[in-house]
């Protein structure tokens, strides 16, 4: 079975490679082609996966190549991973929205929907490629904002992207612990937009269990999530929400942090990598140099997530039960068991609504439990959301839908309205200022201009 992975030079890439070389079951993945438009990070990249591979003796092969068309053809599936305008775009992203007050997270409020304005083209045109070059390839998608992407990917190939996401997933992990269960035997009631959905309940042995966790103060506040909202907002929803809803919960202390901040996440990251990529990619490195290089710089990483968060929640650093990685590569893993060898399944997925949600259309992308097997990804019927929650999640989809508008149509008018409607950007004034903002800046949204 052969997969190609698109932005095969990014930095999470040693994930997806370190989860197929635990995979020795029959049918299993036999070649990974890297793609990625920066032959660079690719030839770092391909030596951090040298370095996991040593010693393996069926290890998957890996290439790499910067032509698109070639990485895709005679894939069974294509991992997207890409970051169109890379680090640099996302700090800008972040820099603009907080000059005006507003949220620039990459995926949330104003951050998220410049993000979606100049990847949207990019996954539709990647979209179509797939379609002629590699017509029997399913597309899992990691790329952010990863909802409004895959939705875009859906309109050229259906079914057949399906949008993954490591936040609920180490989410439910982490309050099945602490009930004492395998997180693989328990029933997580998962329901939302992708970073944006709430845990509403966990079965184990058909019993929810999730109202013992809440009337628990000190369990509840031992863990991440618990942490950051603290008990007695948890207690109010009755139910545990992703982590990146502590951006509208807490949104004005959020930003106000995020703003006093020495620099933001993205500039954060952009630094710290350029520094790893010029490590890893130097000329004849000893062994296990980039491998090495690469954990140090991912431990970092991982200790500084959300830093500004558990600062407006006075919680401190992270402990170390909340580094463990929220387990997207081995969702992606199973996903493809899951299809290619009709392994049923049950994974939290983005994935069309078809009427999951009496509130959205059927082509909206929601994040929903799901069952898998060899035809694709099926959601589960799942309860009617609380108001509070309905008003939250239709109007970012409303967003997210002017999104998909405004990088069809080039209309600067669809742009402003796809700022405007979302919850965190309160004026129209200020969606202008940013669409100004954005399309000085990146030259992929120049259309708006």
């Amino acid at each position: 079975m052969r997969l190609t992975i698109l932005g095969g030079g990014g930095f999470r890439v040693p994930l997806v490679y370190g989860a197929l070389l635990g995979d020795h079951a029959e049918g299993r993945v036999s070649h990974v082609t890297l793609y990625d438009e920066d032959s660079g990070r690719l030839r770092a990249m391909a030596r951090v996966l040298a370095d996991q591979a040593a010693g393996i003796a069926d290890a998957p092969a890996v290439t790499a190549t910067t032509d698109l068309d070639d990485a895709l053809r005679g894939a069974d599936f294509v991992f997207s991973a890409i970051r169109v305008g890379g680090l640099e775009g996302r700090a800008a992203d972040e820099r603009i929205a907080l000059a005006e007050g507003v949220l620039g997270q990459e995926t949330v409020g104003a951050g998220g929907i410049a993000y979606g304005l100049r990847t949207v083209p990019v996954a539709r045109e990647i979209a179509r490629r797939v379609a002629r070059t590699a017509p029997g390839a399913w597309v899992i998608n990691f790329t952010n904002p990863a909802g409004v992407v895959t939705e875009a990917m859906a309109e050229e190939l259906g079914d057949r992207v399906i949008g993954i996401c490591d936040s609920p997933v180490g989410l439910g992990r982490r309050i099945a612990r602490l009930l004492g269960a395998r997180p693989e035997e328990a029933w997580i009631d998962y329901v939302g937009l992708n970073h944006l959905g709430w845990v509403r309940g966990l079965r184990i042995g058909g019993r929810d269990e999730l109202p013992r966790l809440l009337a628990d103060a000190q369990a509840l506040e031992s863990f991440e999530e618990g942490r950051l909202f603290g008990a007695e907002w948890l207690r109010s929803l009755g139910a545990i929400p992703n982590e990146y809803l502590h951006y509208y919960y807490f949104n004005r202390d959020t930003v106000r942090a995020y703003q006093e901040a020495k620099q933001t996440r993205g500039a954060f990251l952009r630094d710290q990598q350029r520094g790893f990529y010029a490590e890893a990619g130097r000329p004849d490195p000893a062994p296990g140099a980039a491998l090495a290089a690469w954990d140090r710089t991912r431990a970092e990483r991982e200790a500084t997530y959300m830093a500004e968060n558990r600062e407006v929640a006075g919680v401190g650093e992270r402990e170390e039960s909340d580094l463990e990685s929220g387990g997207y590569e081995k969702v992606a893993l199973a996903l493809m068991r899951a299809i290619a060898r009709d392994e049923r399944a049950t994974l939290i997925l983005n994935v069309r609504n078809r009427g999951t949600l009496s509130v959205l259309d059927a082509e909206a992308v929601i994040e929903v439990p799901c069952l898998v097997d060899a035809n694709g990804a099926h959601p589960v019927a799942v309860d009617p959301l609380p108001l509070h929650a309905v008003g939250l999640v239709t109007s970012v989809k409303a967003a997210e839908r002017e999104v998909l508008a405004a990088a069809a149509s080039g209309s600067r008018a669809d742009a402003v309205k796809a700022f405007a409607l979302h919850p965190l950007v309160d004026s129209v004034g200020v969606a202008r200022r940013l669409v100004t903002g954005y399309a000085a800046e990146h030259p992929g949204l120049g259309y708006l201009r």
